[in-house]
């Protein structure tokens, strides 16, 4: 861009000067600075005096560092995002890296409400898009966030959803239910194999807010293929659970 467009030089030197710090140079001389900004040690020197009026840069002796200050120039951007935007990203990778579809959902009554997804390929009957919903007792992502329910609220959620047997395998009775949501909420995590759809088996891990109560939650979904279940958490769920730890990372930042 030149300057005729709007380009402001000095925004983008003193910019350039923040970006010349990373994790591997966390400390820097202003000769290092102005070499790493490819601006003149003259400028630099002003660029980091500026900064350091301003509290986003320190320094001791010939040495600058950035402050934790500068992380507030993210806040209004981050602050400014969804849930599921904040989230998206993150749910990408996981799908690159496990070659599965993946998806966000929210708990909505007694049902789970999809956020955001990732799909690869289609392995229900039912397509899946933003705001699909499915009953919670039935799917991982809805067994975690039903695990995060107080007990009373949880006994009221699932009377209302009146569990019905939707596959063989789904767990319909009260005392089924209630056994398997509390060993969820002792693992952290839900595997559920056949119960929502003949076929198909998914993994979820629950989402935490700045506050420290589950927000969302986050699935990997996979076809069965008639194989054990081990194979699938072992794979998949120490992936899924860094996925959800980076996730409350950001969402702390917010």
């Amino acid at each position: 861009m030149r300057e005729g467009d709007g380009f402001v030089q000095s925004l983008a030197r003193g910019i350039a000067v923040i970006r010349a710090f990373d994790a591997e140079h966390a400390e820097l001389t202003l000769s290092e600075v102005a070499r790493r900004s490819e601006i003149p040690p003259a400028a630099a020197s002003r660029f980091l005096r500026t900064l350091e009026v301003l509290g986003y840069v320190r320094r001791s002796g010939r040495v600058f560092s950035l402050t934790p200050r500068v992380l507030e120039l993210g806040f209004s951007y981050l602050s400014a995002l969804s849930l599921p935007e904040v989230m998206q990203p993150h749910l990408e990778r996981l799908s690159r890296e496990v070659g599965e579809s993946v998806s966000a959902a929210v708990l909505s009554g007694s049902d789970i409400f999809y956020i955001a997804r990732v799909p690869t390929r289609r392995i229900m009957t039912v397509g899946i898009t933003i705001g699909t919903r499915f009953p919670a007792y039935a799917t991982s992502m809805g067994r975690v966030l039903l695990a995060a329910l107080p007990e009373a609220e949880l006994a009221e959620v699932l009377a209302t959803a009146e569990p019905r047997a939707l596959t063989e395998r789904t767990l319909a009775s009260g005392a089924e239910l209630a056994a398997e949501i509390g060993r969820v909420r002792e693992q952290g995590w839900a595997l559920v194999d056949g119960e929502l759809e003949i076929g198909l088996r998914s993994l979820a891990a629950p989402v935490r807010g700045r506050d420290g109560r589950v927000a969302a939650a986050v699935n990997i979904s996979t076809s069965a293929g008639g194989g054990s279940l081990a194979p699938s958490a072992e794979r998949h769920l120490p992936l899924l659970l860094e996925t959800t730890r980076v996730i409350e990372q950001d969402l702390r930042l917010i």
